[in-house]
């Protein structure tokens, strides 16, 4: 197979067996402990192997899924700096819904655990797996049974699904207290709420000016806030 074959196999053959109970945070970190439960690539070199001999790969993780992010096709503009088709992307989404429609942007986190390799089939690896979650009670725990060489290409189908599920929740909430409403400058009523927040954070010394800076750029808004912003080196003198 070709390597978007591959691709493709692995998306078509991933089965998300339990997702998590909760749907992603809309004002927080999502903290999400995954298992990836896989037959090994080398079991295909060995056919003759009998039922209970089989092998199974677990690899456990986390994803953490960041607050997220409202932005605009205008704020687009300026996030695909160094993308070979980022700024064609963000122009479409201009022409398509206007440089200052409200839109969601997700931030994920991987961080892979340990792997494990055990002499149990599938199916009674899962069941077990299944049984231990029920246990401790995490709502947040998810379990897939996944393609052993693209068993991150598993991973983001998760993660997309996800995304998926709690748009619309995600997106009620932060319009049920008005942070999706855009001010004459074009800029999410949250992301004026972020620029103060950063403000704070590089006055107490907890974030650099860059990251402040950066921000102000890209939503176009560096000439309104730069006295301030000058302000803040004056003061450290």
């Amino acid at each position: 197979m070709t390597e978007e074959e591959k691709f493709v196999y692995a998306l078509l053959n991933t089965k998300i067996v339990r997702p998590p109970k909760q749907r992603l945070a809309t004002f927080g970190t999502t903290n999400m402990h995954y298992y990836i439960v896989t037959t090994p690539a080398y079991a295909d070199l060995d056919e003759g192997k009998k039922k209970d001999e089989e092998e199974t790969v677990i690899r456990e993780g986390r994803v953490l899924a960041e607050k997220p992010q409202i932005i605009t096709p205008y704020y687009l503009l300026n996030l695909f700096e160094g993308f070979e088709h980022g700024m064609a992307y963000a122009r479409y989404a201009l022409q398509a819904f206007g440089p200052h429609e409200p839109g969601l942007m997700y931030h994920y986190k991987n961080e892979p655990g340990i792997m494990n390799i055990v002499s149990n089939p599938v199916e009674s690896v899962i069941a077990k797996i299944n049984e231990e979650v029920d246990q401790k009670g995490d709502p947040l725990s998810v379990i897939i049974r996944g393609i052993d060489e693209l068993w991150d290409v598993s991973l983001m189908k998760f993660i997309h699904e996800m995304t998926s599920g709690s748009l619309r929740s995600n997106v009620n909430e932060l319009g049920s207290r008005r942070l999706l409403d855009v001010d004459h400058s074009g800029v999410p009523r949250d992301a004026r709420n972020g620029i103060e927040a950063l403000f704070g954070e590089v006055e107490s010394g907890n974030a650099d000016p860059s990251v402040l800076r950066t921000e102000l750029v890209r939503w176009g808004l560096f000439d309104e806030y730069q006295d301030r912003f000058l302000n803040l080196f004056r003061k450290s003198r």
